[in-house]
């Protein structure tokens, strides 16, 4: 699987602290080998972002991906207030 990542994640992760940084790549390591881990509680979303899904980072972080065939695009890192309010 290839990860790919929209300039909106890129925005998002730069904003974030150190800790939640590598938080997420810890995260992402995780989903490549296993994107169905329970720590992840990857599930779909609804309403603005139908046809997405969502990885739980830690606590109340959250990233939005996409998946195209080979491809997933995370397009979206952030609280989970900011994201679905």
């Amino acid at each position: 699987m290839i990860l790919e990542f929209h300039k909106s994640f890129e925005k998002d992760y730069q904003k974030l602290g150190k800790k939640l940084q590598r938080q997420v790549q810890e995260r992402l390591k995780l989903f490549l080998k296993n994107i169905n881990d329970s720590q992840l509680h990857n599930h779909p979303l609804k309403g603005k972002y139908l046809d997405y899904r969502s990885i739980n980072i830690s606590g109340d972080y959250r990233a939005i991906f996409k998946m195209l065939e080979e491809r997933c695009i995370f397009v979206r890192v952030d609280t989970h207030s900011s994201l679905y309010s």
